[in-house]
């Protein structure tokens, strides 16, 4: 096998697309890439909030793979806007199942990072007979530690400049609860301070997810559109702890035991400490384990992306 590193396959147009009406006033915006009844599979993009992009239809070769994407209720092309109503880690389970559905198939490859491996993960622990494999990367158990990590003490001591800016829309007597203050602005009438605080919401994660800095990523979390519906939606459900019970996903994971899977991860990820992985490395055995040295948080890192690539041509019967 050659050491070169895995590449993006060439840029590709969706093959079909519309919009499914999942009730509660909520309508998903959804794609498929690929050929027409080749291998099922379905991407689970990050934040929540985040919305997918054409990059990410790269991740699997379009000859051997027919691949749903779609941006989760109230971001990218979805509507409401950055609607919070109905809008839940279990509703968005309960969507994947309509759009599997949909696709008129019975078991399908899911693939998400970061977010992405959340919901994957919730979904597959419900739905194991609907998985054929699962593909994971920047592993986010949503325990109370990882949110605190984040956003009230630790990547702060990593990156004092960029958390100052992130605390700077909060009054200093509000900085004890970042999440809860950042909630008040972020669903408060005045608009003005929603947007403050959405982009700055946004952009300290578009700035501490790469190893390297990345002005490009920066610059795309911090436009208005985006990062408003990316900060109310991620803050909604990270404040909710994502409707689960503390330890939820690490608690089932023995219901991935016949699951094929793949968990790659960045050593140096600032969002998902590496513990996490690690611990459901070891829950769920079954699935191989691939730590990357030199790397952090994004799917674009050399390494990451290397091991990603492989692992659905793999899952494709290329390797």
């Amino acid at each position: 096998m050659t050491n070169d590193l895995r590449g993006f396959y060439l840029e590709i147009e969706p093959f079909e697309t519309g919009f499914l009406d999942v009730g509660d006033g909520h309508r998903i915006y959804w794609e498929r890439v690929g050929t027409r009844g080749a291998k099922p599979a379905v991407f689970l993009h990050g934040g929540p909030g985040g919305g997918t992009s054409p990059t990410q239809r790269r991740l699997f070769d379009p000859k051997l793979y027919d691949v749903l994407l779609f941006d989760q209720r109230g971001c990218g092309k979805s509507t409401p806007h950055a609607g919070l109503e109905a809008n839940t880690t279990w509703h968005l389970v309960a969507d994947m199942e309509r759009l599997r559905e949909m696709m008129g198939i019975e078991k399908w490859l899911v693939f998400g990072g970061s977010w992405g491996s959340t919901l994957a993960l919730a979904y597959a622990e419900t739905h194991p007979n609907h998985v054929s494999e699962l593909v994971l990367r920047g592993i986010y158990t949503l325990t109370k530690a990882e949110l605190d990590w984040y956003y009230q003490f630790g990547v702060s001591e990593m990156f004092p400049d960029k958390w100052e800016r992130f605390q700077a829309p909060i009054p200093p007597e509000e900085r004890h609860e970042m999440m809860a203050a950042y909630r008040r602005y972020l669903t408060g009438t005045d608009r003005k301070k929603q947007l403050e605080c959405a982009i700055a919401w946004s952009t300290w994660e578009g700035g501490t997810i790469t190893l390297l800095p990345n002005p490009d990523y920066e610059a795309h979390f911090g436009e208005d559109d985006y990062a408003i519906a990316f900060a109310r939606i991620e803050n909604h459900f990270f404040v909710h702890g994502g409707w689960m019970d503390e330890g939820q996903l690490l608690r089932d994971a023995h219901k991935l035991k016949d699951i094929p899977g793949v968990i790659v991860h960045g050593r140096y990820d600032m969002p998902c400490p590496a513990k996490y992985a690690w611990a459901l490395h070891k829950a769920w055995p079954k699935a191989d384990f691939h730590l990357i040295e030199g790397a952090g948080h994004a799917y674009l890192e050399p390494g990451i992306l290397d091991q990603l690539i492989r692992a659905t041509d793999r899952f494709a019967g290329k390797e």
